[in-house]
């Protein structure tokens, strides 16, 4: 204590002489000097007071706990500060950030004809730096299909070092690539939109297509209508004049601003008399597909139709005139006029069991799909790169394109369906159904759609309110 007072003494001593000299008239700087070496001198003495006072105070091993909390605490950090931080503590605590180089930010908009190369050599980032960025894998490989309008932010260093590159793939998706020593890393970011359900609903007077414009549809989600009601009926010569849809779909804004749209969650399609229902549902797997308000799948084993046709050339028949041998031969398929270069889907999945020249049939895809169906797809232009006999298609996948090859007088696809190596019609074969709902997601199926279904109804009764207007 007689330390602490001798520190305080001091401090006043400072502060009183430097009043002094002001009031005597030495001068104010005179004054301000007196004062500040009166609070240095009181600083320092009590500083050394305090570290004086920790180091002769006794610290006990184990530290009661004291019926005063206060006291209680201020024991604790007293003993605290005194003991030294364990190895294993010290070794846990992180390290300290390194800071990159701050650099040079460069953006690029892609033009046609550019590629990842060119933009690299106008910003003269070594070519060795473009193969370590490719051969990082990962999210980097977007980085092979660029296209013009797309843009790239390219961060340099002052040596023309690549250090960070952003490159946005769409409003929702976008790829980030940083260095890390000599390696690149990169990962890919989604952003995640709003989602806002809004309905369209019309009637045909002569297509499809343009009574979804009328409807305001947009064209993506038109075409996903006509693919789930696809193995149902067969938009280019079932639609009849007064068929009518409704449909409740997803559109997608970032930042209050649309960006584009997402699925279709429930639609109806009413056709020559008969309506078709699908809901959208995805069950406690993730799984997410379409299905009937009874659980059906909307899918089928098979596509109705390979190709996107102009017409049917000729149809199935036993007792068909052959154009080029003119003479009576049973035709046991069907032919689909369509552009040479039309690329041919495969109805089903399954494996290629022959692919190559068939005599009349020219260049020829057989497919079997187990062991009771197969399809050949004949005439072919060309066939899809990268498949070989024994390989395993799926639905829907680019198998050939159509030309003329082999006995054809004009380009198209000559398609048949066998069942147990007989020759059924395409165009009527009643096709088998997918694989429906799990019973054990029926109950969860019933209430997430059923809301669903009445939304779709209301739409479909506001639209017929307003066409008897």
């Amino acid at each position: 204590m007689r330390h602490r007072d001798s520190s305080l003494q001091d401090f006043k001593a400072g502060w009183t002489d430097g009043l002094a000299n002001k009031r005597t008239g030495k001068g104010w700087h005179w004054a301000l000097i007196g004062t500040v070496s009166g609070l240095l001198v009181g600083l320092v003495s009590l500083t050394s007071f305090d570290a004086n006072a920790l180091r002769t105070k006794e610290l006990p091993l184990d530290i009661p706990t004291a019926p005063d909390a206060d006291a209680s605490a201020g024991t604790d950090r007293e003993a605290k500060l005194s003991l030294p931080l364990p190895a294993e503590q010290v070794a846990a605590d992180p390290p300290a950030e390194t800071a990159q180089p701050a650099g040079d930010w460069h953006q690029v908009t892609i033009k046609s004809g550019d590629s990842l190369a060119r933009v690299f050599k106008q910003l003269d980032i070594p070519p060795r730096q473009l193969h370590d960025l490719l051969a990082s894998g990962g999210a980097a490989k977007k980085l092979t299909r660029i296209y013009p309008g797309q843009v790239l932010r390219l961060r340099t260093s002052a040596a023309n070092d690549l250090l960070e590159l952003r490159y946005e793939i769409d409003a929702l998706n976008s790829v980030e690539i940083t260095r890390q020593a000599d390696n690149y890393q990169s990962r890919l970011v989604a952003r995640e939109p709003e989602r806002r359900v809004v309905s369209a609903a019309g009637q045909i007077d002569s297509s499809l297509f343009l009574a979804a414009q009328k409807a305001k549809l947009p064209e993506n989600i038109t075409m996903e209508l006509a693919s789930i009601f696809g193995w149902d009926i067969d938009f280019a010569l079932d639609i009849r004049e007064g068929d009518q849809f409704a449909v409740l779909f997803e559109e997608l804004y970032l930042d209050g601003e649309r960006v584009g749209t997402g699925d279709i969650i429930a639609a109806e399609f009413s056709n020559n008399g008969k309506v078709f229902r699908a809901v959208r549902y995805t069950d406690a797997r993730g799984h997410s597909d379409y299905y009937a308000p009874d659980g059906r799948s909307m899918r089928k084993a098979f596509l109705r139709t390979p190709v996107a046709f102009t017409r049917i050339s000729s149809r199935f028949s036993n007792g068909r005139k052959h154009p080029i041998l003119n003479r009576i031969r049973a035709h046991k398929g069907v032919d689909y006029a369509a552009p040479r270069g039309t690329p041919i889907k495969a109805t089903g999945s399954g494996k290629i069991v022959f692919r190559g020249r068939k005599g009349g049939y020219g260049n020829t895809v057989v497919i079997q799909h187990g062991s009771n169906y197969s399809t050949l797809y004949a005439h072919m232009n060309n066939f899809a790169r990268g498949e070989k006999i024994g390989d395993r298609v799926q639905q829907g996948q680019i198998i050939g394109y159509v030309g003329s090859t082999g006995l054809a007088t004009g380009p198209h696809l000559h398609y048949e369906f066998r069942v147990n190596g007989v020759h059924r019609n395409p165009l009527t074969v009643k096709l088998p159904d997918a694989a429906p709902l799990p019973k054990q997601f029926r109950e969860d199926f019933k209430r997430a759609t059923s809301n669903l279904l009445a939304q779709l109804e209301l739409v479909k009764t506001r639209t017929v309110a307003l066409q008897d207007r």
